[in-house]
């Protein structure tokens, strides 16, 4: 299938003349050893491809004996895989580098020696793991592979001509039409439920059936968690508990995602490293909140607070529907066709996500936490008020007398604790007491009512304490400390 990632590479092997290794990191079946042997079948002379996954130790041992000696490491390498090398125009492959660290250590070697390419290839679920004690050779690039994006998915659908018709109309900002308007629609609706995993697609290609489609994605699902179990270590079930939950959080209104439902007592502390293993894994892709949509979001972060979307929206769909076993033809057709009842939003905003993070963009939300607890305490002293005048004309004027004396008890329990915290506050206590006092007996402000004579003291007080004795945000005595 043809792939954007295939002009990375040749932009790679044109720019850096074997200056550098290339490593493509991405989600375990998201089609990296195929594109990379498809590039070095059409760009090179010949090539050699060692998948460490299924070679044996003794293969693995060259790079511990020959190091010193790269004659006898590529002499011994050729007649493994029965392939000669020509200088500067052969590519060395480590397939499922994570395998054999030693391999990538040997990256700084190989590359001073400049007679031919390397390419490494590998999933973050394991690379992390098996190169805690390694030196990572700084003559590494990397580039990162994702699920296909909806262009590739048309390219993969015999359709060459779409995207770039799209973009010319956008940028003449003409419509479409509504008949290729409804065609584009179809085919990103079958995106959708798809998704981008190459398996996946091949399969829908060359069946056109939705269960057999379905089962394939399933099977990357049960890939996913069975890695979860072998490399996430001793936090494998929180990684496993979060992996369960996406579906579940992306159904909310807000779609942050939600530690108590994973447990009453949970905190992100006790979750960022499983959250951490999940993006490293390039399962999922995680969505910050930023508390100032302004440049520079990433200074605004806030990480307790995110949402979590899968790396794959067609996953996501097995994924959500994973009860159920495989999704039946009726089921995926209703989705097809927009008739099943479910929150679509979900689906749109994760495809939404993926698109983002496969263009290269870090994902961010903008949520004001102090800003909607001032908003909900607004509401709720709004509705006191209206509720209280409401009462007060239908209650008995001895119960209105009665609950005016509680409301005076309320009024002190407020206000006596701050007094004795700030002297500046019981100070404007006593004066606000002394100008309703002496206010009743001026001339003109006596003539006012009560509750008008109140709201006139209140602001004029506030006011001028907020002048001469102001208080320093929370946040900003915060980073002046820091």
């Amino acid at each position: 299938m043809k792939r954007k990632i295939y002009d990375k590479l040749v932009e790679w092997k044109q720019q850096r003349k074997g200056e550098t290794a290339l490593m493509v990191e991405g989600a375990r079946r998201v089609g990296k050893s195929y594109m990379v042997e498809e590039f070095a079948k059409k760009e090179y002379r010949s090539y050699i491809l060692i998948d460490f996954n299924r070679v044996g130790e003794d293969v693995k041992h060259l790079f511990d004996i020959y190091l010193d000696n790269l004659d006898m490491l590529f002499m011994h390498l050729s007649i493994y895989s029965g392939k000669k090398l020509y200088p500067r125009e052969s590519l060395i492959i480590f397939d499922e580098v994570q395998f054999c660290p030693r391999a990538r250590t040997a990256i700084k070697y190989l590359v001073a020696d400049g007679r031919y390419d390397y390419i490494e290839t590998g999933s973050l679920i394991s690379i992390r793991r098996n190169t805690e004690n390694i030196l990572i050779p700084s003559e590494e690039e990397t580039i990162y592979m994702y699920p296909m994006d909806f262009e590739e998915f048309l390219w993969a659908n015999g359709d060459d001509m779409m995207m770039d018709f799209i973009r010319n109309q956008f940028a003449n900002k003409q419509p479409l039409g509504q008949a290729l308007h409804r065609k584009v629609m179809d085919y990103f609706r079958l995106y959708l439920i798809v998704g981008g995993m190459p398996q996946a697609v091949q399969k829908y290609i060359d069946t056109h059936s939705f269960e057999d489609t379905d089962r394939v994605k399933r099977q990357i699902l049960t890939l996913y968690r069975n890695s979860i179990y072998d490399y996430a270590g001793n936090y494998a079930e929180k990684v496993v508990s979060i992996f369960d939950q996406i579906p579940s959080q992306l159904q909310k209104h807000e779609k942050k995602f939600k530690l108590a439902d994973l447990s009453k007592d949970a905190r992100m502390r006790d979750y960022d490293s499983a959250f951490l293993w999940l993006k490293d894994a390039m399962i999922i892709n995680t969505c910050y909140n930023t508390t100032e949509p302004s440049i520079g979001l990433n200074l605004k972060r806030e990480d307790s607070t995110l949402k979590c979307y899968m790396a794959d929206t067609g996953l996501l769909i097995s994924h959500a529907f994973d009860e159920r076993g495989i999704i039946s033809e009726e089921l995926y057709q209703k989705i097809l066709k927009d008739k099943l009842e479910m929150n679509s939003g979900m689906l749109i905003e994760n495809i939404v996500a993926q698109m983002l993070k496969a263009s290269g963009h870090h994902l961010f939300f903008y949520s004001n936490n102090d800003r909607e607890d001032k908003d909900s305490r607004m509401d709720a002293w709004a509705f006191g008020t209206a509720f209280g005048i409401m009462a007060g004309n239908a209650l008995p004027l001895r119960a209105v007398s009665a609950l005016s004396v509680a409301l005076y008890g309320m009024f002190l329990a407020i206000i006596i604790p701050p007094a004795r915290k700030n002297k500046v506050v019981a100070i404007l206590i006593v004066i606000s007491f002394a100008l309703s006092f002496f206010g009743s007996y001026v001339p003109g402000i006596s003539a006012l009512s009560d509750g008008t004579r109140t709201i006139l003291l209140t602001v004029l007080i506030s006011a001028a304490a907020a002048v001469f004795f102001p208080l320093k945000n929370t946040q900003e005595e915060s980073e002046h400390e820091s």
